[in-house]
């Protein structure tokens, strides 16, 4: 499995298995999922990353840590 982000376009793809992409479907608003032939999921792309993904889990994890601090302190 390979991680890819680009900056520019805000678009992360997660590449699961090499191979030629034999359709696209929209599984999610700003999710995309590759098949192959077979009908297996070869790649997975998620536009506008930086507030979908990136915001999103920078968040739980300020969540997480503020909590972890509470817990701590207690």
């Amino acid at each position: 499995m390979k991680v890819r982000y680009d900056p520019k376009a805000d678009i992360l793809y997660i590449l699961i298995r090499e191979g030629p992409v034999a359709d696209t479907d929209e599984v999610d608003e700003d999710v995309w999922f590759e098949y192959d032939e077979e009908g297996n999921v070869v790649g997975i792309e998620i536009w506008n990353a930086g507030e979908n993904v990136i915001r999103k889990s920078l968040l739980e994890i300020e969540r997480y840590t503020k909590a972890l601090n509470r817990k701590m302190e207690a």
